[in-house]
């Protein structure tokens, strides 16, 4: 008996309520060794999102109707048969009365009232639902009786339930061991099926981005936010442990860093500069920055979109909320159209407004990278990290830029490009065991529904010993490829572009390789100038089927060479004052690097598109929330 109770008490203390809302984790019930079997009979709450369902109806039970005589080997006849009952075994009869009446009489509304009268109820049902909350890949099964609530609230796809019962072990063969028997139904959020946007079986990625609100709720998309989460955490878990601190750098930024790609401006001027024009200049004024090429390719989209629908049979809240995108996109395509016959031929309506009159004093533009404010904290606190986003308003396509994308950026004072790189090396390793580590059935689902190798490849990364060639031997490899895949005549100085890096690792080392001392050119002027003047103290790793993740530095840390470095690139020198003046005051050698967070998790997940792993991604005209 005691050892009977030590086993409950150890049960229930292994499954343990979510402090802040009284419920149990899935997580915590469906990631268990033993199948969760140990579990039956333990009382949980549980909430979640359906995912799939079932209904199975009962056969009604014959009621006996007359009390009377009977057999002395027959039951006794029930005395508690209620008149709806009696009512209801009699249908057949008084249809009969209906029908007689109803055709020799004609008086309809009797016949009506007769047949409402007899109708049947639907008969009792048990629901199984497949019911996820997000904690991790799998279901649990939850049956409901159609008595708790009613089957049509519960069996639509999105529908939102809190439930409490017992677990129990499942008596349908397959994949769930273990299933919830409820007693109490807390919670229902009913869907509006016919409006709702994952109303079908399987949404492809790219259609799932109109839907970036609810797109979680897929398997697929939960389980790369998972990952993503864990990426989070292991970053910042690899620097504390190794003593930096994190330090938050500012998003706006009057420094114009040469070297990270199109800027995004920030002004207040805008609606200042309309407030005197005519109501159709303002409409105007609405769309500026949005490209006509944009909108007409969108145009083409939606329409593939309306047809696809249409030739699928799709339901019809689908095809409906496309067909109104696809008017919308017209009625914008037009109205650019129109404002580009009457737009004047003169500066944009910011220049009407002096800069003085702006938000800000000088050119103020959303961060391209945070190692430059990052490196000042770095001379008075040692080892330092940060992990924000950071914005291009690059506008070529492409399935690994975004507008805004997440880096994680490190900076490390006393230190120089080989301190660098060993760190970067050891960062990356750590994070792809950690997601192996601590994902595994986040990374099953990968392997089995995205790429069955993605798990040997981060397996790889942690095992490899990372190639280390200069850009000059970089170039002298590509240069012997005899194959057409890429470019071999390019000169020494030029940037090695995302093909040639990839073409490094994947079919030259076939590992992950490190690239340093580049062209002077190829880097922005905070890098540190090696000996020969021509290259500098900067390095790139590229990692097979990913490409280039991090990208890093020594920084110049003598003043004469960054002010002439900021004097051959034409930089506004005032812009830099406050840069300059850590080499004035206690300059240090000190070193840093930038990993592509978002890359990360594409390369960790097997997707080929960054759009697919960030939340809620902006691209070249879209930014939908």
């Amino acid at each position: 008996m005691e050892s009977e109770q030590a086993t409950a008490a150890t049960v229930s203390t292994q499954l343990t309520t979510f402090k802040y809302s009284n419920r149990v984790l899935l997580k915590t019930i469906l990631e268990r060794r033993d199948g969760s079997l140990e579990l039956a009979g333990e009382r949980v709450v549980v909430g979640g999102w359906v995912k799939s369902s079932k209904e199975v109806r009962k056969e009604p039970v014959p009621v006996p109707l007359i009390v009377g005589d009977h057999g002395p080997d027959e039951p006794e006849p029930r005395s508690d048969v209620s008149c709806v009952e009696i009512l209801q075994s009699r249908i057949p009869f008084l249809r009969a009365i209906v029908k007689v009446l109803g055709g020799s009489v004609g008086h309809y509304p009797l016949r009506e009232k007769l047949e409402a009268a007899v109708h049947k109820p639907p008969p009792p049902s048990t629901v199984f639902l497949k019911v996820s909350d997000g904690s991790c890949v799998a279901t649990l099964q939850v049956v409901i009786e159609s008595s708790l609530a009613p089957p049509c609230q519960l069996l639509h796809t999105g529908t939102c339930i809190i439930v409490e019962g017992l677990l129990q072990q499942s008596l349908v063969h397959g994949t769930n061991v273990i299933e919830l028997r409820v007693d109490k139904v807390h919670h229902i959020g009913t869907v509006d099926y016919s409006k709702y946007s994952l109303a079908k079986k399987r949404v492809p990625l790219d259609k799932l981005r109109d839907f970036c609100h609810i797109r979680a709720r897929t398997t697929t998309v939960a389980t790369v936010m998972r990952i993503r989460n864990a990426l989070d955490f292991a970053a910042h878990t690899f620097c504390q442990n190794h003593g930096f601190l994190s330090v938050q750098v500012p998003i706006l930024t009057t420094t114009d860093c040469k070297g990270f790609g199109e800027k995004f401006q920030v002004t207040s001027l805008f609606g200042k500069a309309g407030e005197k024009e005519e109501p159709h200049h303002k409409a105007i004024a609405e769309l500026e920055g949005v490209s006509l090429d944009v909108i007409k390719a969108a145009v083409k989209e939606k329409s593939n979109l309306v047809e696809e629908l249409k030739r699928t049979d799709s339901n019809k809240e689908a095809l409906d909320a496309a067909v109104q995108d696809l008017r919308k996109a017209n009625e914008l395509a037009s109205q650019l159209e129109a404002r580009e016959k009457t737009k004047p031929k003169t500066s944009q309506k910011v220049d009407n407004v002096k800069s003085s009159e702006d938000f800000f004093s000088s050119p103020t533009y959303l961060t391209g990278s945070g190692r430059m404010h990052l490196e000042s904290y770095a001379c008075a606190l040692g080892n330092v990290y940060s992990f924000g986003p950071r914005f291009q308003a690059d506008k070529e396509e492409s399935p690994k830029h975004a507008a805004e994308m997440w880096m994680f950026e490190v900076e490390l004072a006393f230190s120089q490009l080989e301190d660098a790189i060993n760190c970067a090396d050891d960062f990356l390793k750590f994070l792809c065991k950690w997601v192996l580590e601590n994902c595994p059935e986040d990374m099953k689902f990968v392997s089995q529904r995205i790429d069955k190798t993605r798990a040997d490849r981060l397996h790889s990364v942690i095992s490899s010993s990372f190639e280390r060639i200069s850009y000059t031997e970089a170039l002298d490899a590509i240069k012997k490829v005899t194959e057409k895949k890429i470019d071999t005549k390019i000169e020494w100085g030029a940037a090695l572009t995302e093909a040639d890096l990839s073409y490094l690792a994947d079919e030259i080392y076939k590992k992950p390789v490190i690239i340093y001392n580049y062209p002077k050119e190829a880097k922005p002027f905070y890098v540190r100038l090696n000996d020969d003047g021509k290259t500098v103290a900067a390095f790139d790793i590229v990692v097979p089927k990913a490409g280039k993740l991090i990208s890093g530095s020594q920084n110049e840390e003598r003043i004469t060479i960054l002010t002439t470095r900021v004097k051959e690139l034409g930089l506004a020198r005032e812009q830099y004052e406050w840069y300059l003046d850590l080499r004035r005051h206690g300059t240090v050698k000190h070193s840093g690097f930038s990993l592509e967070f978002d890359l990360m998790v594409l390369f960790s997940t097997g997707l080929t598109d960054v759009r697919d792993v960030i939340p809620f991604p902006r691209s070249y005209g879209k930014a939908n929330y």
